[in-house]
């Protein structure tokens, strides 16, 4: 079967109710639908979400991760992780661990992620993104994570652009000051849902690592937000490709899974 078809027969196959040893028929369920895909993996790192195969494996994320173990996926994102309870965090952190599977990216938000707030300099703003970033080191401690997502929120209006990025850098500084030690690399996304947002294209990015300058400030390109902002991804990743650490991809419109034509 080829992997195109494979992922959407996935999406499309709704499976009866996990009972009894969820985990052990979460496994049986992907091993008869796809006996051809048992024991092999894939050859990128692919790392799918919580949600892309409820209809098949049951809305319970400890039974999800099985079912992508058992389709040969070796990842998983979970960009809401901080939020969840320790013992949650534990619990996927131990499955993770015991499947040999890792953690792609989760989001280190305090809430500051959709205001204005990085951008305007202001002490509060900063001190609360340096505690959220402590806060993500031990949480990543908990599911072996190494690439953390940062948004650094909107734009300051009442300020010049140049004062902006300053404040910008300054606070990614000090986050990459937080994760160096650890060995865990923040990834800034730049992103598409809103024109408030200060990174708005690539470039954008790659100035503030740059300007950063540490192995723990990289970039997070997401093929479906640059391709609505800036297209012309090829050249882009190119420009930009010794700050890029992670790549997220979805097509465009819709974020739908990517066709190859």
């Amino acid at each position: 079967m080829k992997r195109s078809d494979f992922l959407r027969n996935a999406a499309l196959v709704s499976g009866a109710a996990l009972t009894g040893n969820v985990l052990q028929a979460a496994e049986q369920k992907a091993q008869n639908l796809f006996p051809e895909q048992k024991g092999k993996t894939f050859k990128l790192n692919y790392a799918p979400h919580q949600g892309m195969f409820q209809d098949s494996a049951g809305k319970n994320f400890l039974d999800e991760i099985q079912y992508f173990y058992d389709l040969g996926f070796r990842a998983i994102e979970d960009n809401g992780y901080l939020g969840r309870s320790v013992e949650e965090q534990e619990k996927i952190g131990n499955l993770l661990a015991k499947l040999g599977m890792t953690m792609g990216v989760f989001v280190v938000d305090g809430g500051q992620n959709w205001m204005t707030s990085l951008a305007t300099g202001k002490p509060e703003f900063l001190d609360h993104f340096v505690k959220t970033c402590q806060r993500s080191v031990e949480a990543a401690k908990r599911c072996n994570a190494k690439w953390l997502t940062v948004v650094p929120g909107f734009y300051e209006r009442k300020l010049p652009w140049g004062n902006q990025f300053a404040n910008i850098v300054q606070a990614m500084r000090k986050g990459a000051e937080i994760f160096e030690p650890h060995n865990l690399i923040m990834v800034l996304e730049t992103l598409s849902d809103t024109p408030d947002l200060f990174l708005q294209q690539t470039h954008e990015t790659y100035a503030v690592c740059k300007a950063v300058n540490s192995p723990s400030c990289k970039i997070l390109y997401d093929i479906y937000h640059m391709q609505r902002t800036e297209g012309d991804l090829l050249v882009n990743i190119d420009r930009c490709w010794d700050e890029i650490a992670y790549i997220q991809i979805g097509d465009n419109p819709g974020r739908k899974r990517t066709y190859y034509r």
